[in-house]
């Protein structure tokens, strides 16, 4: 992008299981938006067993949201890296104090949530498996392992998340509801939130990358391609 070009920082956001992951990847794929999800930061340190992730995984394994303070300073700290360039923000903010101090970090210029019904989420979340240490991710319901319960590359066993798990699950959706709706009113109020509702990934992805052709640069597939 030109320098006279206003770079975009804008945020995804939806319910754990809403595909905010997979309309991130087309994102990222198809537009001239460098994607940072705070979920990945956030796996990665439990995988590393840092200190955030070892205090985070108490949080995850009771249904919780990780505290404020916590996945702020996450998230900040990797954002400096992308000075430059147009990004989109995926998993972060999801509370009001987040989204606060996101704001006087940066303006966002644009953000769109995923409304997914409830009970879509855990028919699908309660059919995804995952190889821990890869993170890849499988559903037995649309993408699953070649050999079930193992890992189509390692053969590795296969685990469910504990916060995947349906009793987990209705806690980690409720807590979502209740503190990412300050959020959503906080921006629309500002007029950078768009909805886009829907049962399936492939249903909503249409309609949001129709509304981004208007907002940012698409990338140049033919030019991308090498002989």
């Amino acid at each position: 992008m030109g320098a006279s070009v206003r770079l975009l920082r804008a945020v995804l956001m939806g319910p754990p299981g809403s595909g905010k992951r997979t309309v991130a990847l087309r994102i990222t794929k198809g537009f001239q938006l460098k994607t940072f999800s705070s979920g990945d930061l956030l796996r990665d340190n439990l995988l590393r067993d840092t200190e955030i992730g070892v205090l985070a995984k108490v949080f995850m394994d009771q249904g919780k949201l990780i505290p404020d303070d916590i996945m702020t300073r996450l998230t900040l700290h990797q954002l400096k890296t992308f000075t430059q360039e147009s990004w989109l923000l995926c998993g972060f903010p999801r509370t009001l104090p987040q989204a606060e101090a996101l704001e006087r970090a940066y303006q966002i210029h644009l953000v769109m949530s995923l409304n997914v019904p409830s009970e879509v989420i855990k028919q699908r979340l309660s059919a995804r498996w995952i190889h821990p240490s890869s993170g890849r991710v499988y559903n037995l319901e649309f993408n699953p392992p070649k050999a079930i319960g193992l890992d189509d590359l390692t053969g590795e066993p296969l685990v469910q998340r504990e916060d995947d798990r349906p009793e987990t699950l209705n806690q980690r959706l409720k807590a979502y509801e209740d503190q990412t709706k300050p959020v959503l009113e906080y921006y629309r109020e500002k007029g950078v939130l768009e909805t886009f509702s829907g049962t399936k990934t492939d249903q909503i992805w249409p309609c949001v990358r129709a509304f981004l052709q208007t907002k940012v640069p698409q990338i140049d597939q033919k030019a991308s391609v090498t002989p």
